[in-house]
């Protein structure tokens, strides 16, 4: 299993998404993994798999987003390799259509919306499995973050009219970025 330590893994996916909004080389790991309230060596294990894996393009190009390789995963794999796992009411942090940007676009049934389990959260709804169970603080310190991460749970799991949505603003969010447009 010489390979096993390169395996993509979930947290890599915030990781790489925190890279998506920074212009320019990579920040240090300390950096990092302060605004995703981490461990710098699970930012710095989470760089060397995503350069195993290549979604940055490695030291000599500082460690840039390869942007179209990590909108192609997020519109046709994330879905399958990370799927989501609901669960019971908890206490949480909105995400899917009850959190921005999907909200404004979607109407919120009479069901309970899906939540990040946090119990500093302030809504109550049905567990939906995070990428990483720091991502609801992540999300919260990190308005632009918290978007791109109710986005990709949308392509996760959501209704078609939800996945609709979220890959047409994963795209243009993405894309948009690296042709020197501003951020959203």
């Amino acid at each position: 299993m010489r390979y096993s330590r390169f395996v993509l893994r979930p947290l890599d996916i915030v990781v790489l998404l925190k890279l998506s909004l920074i212009e320019g080389d990579r920040p240090p790991y300390l950096q990092l993994a302060n605004d995703l309230h981490l461990y710098p060596s699970e930012v710095y294990a989470s760089i060397k798999r995503a350069r195993a894996s290549h979604f940055v393009q490695g030291p000599a190009l500082k460690d840039r987003l390869n942007r179209s390789a990590l909108l192609e995963f997020l519109l046709h794999g994330i879905r399958y390799a990370f799927p989501a796992e609901l669960g019971a009411m908890t206490r949480g942090v909105p995400t899917r259509y009850a959190a921005s940007p999907l909200k404004q676009h979607l109407e919120q049934g009479k069901e309970p919306p899906p939540v990040w389990p946090y119990a500093e959260g302030s809504v109550r709804g049905y567990s939906y499995s995070p990428l990483h169970k720091n991502v609801p603080k992540a999300a919260l310190s990190d308005p632009h973050l918290y978007e791109l991460l109710v986005l990709v749970d949308a392509v996760r799991d959501g209704t078609a009219r939800e996945r609709e949505i979220a890959v047409k603003e994963l795209t243009k969010r993405l894309q948009g970025a690296s042709d020197g447009l501003s951020k959203p």
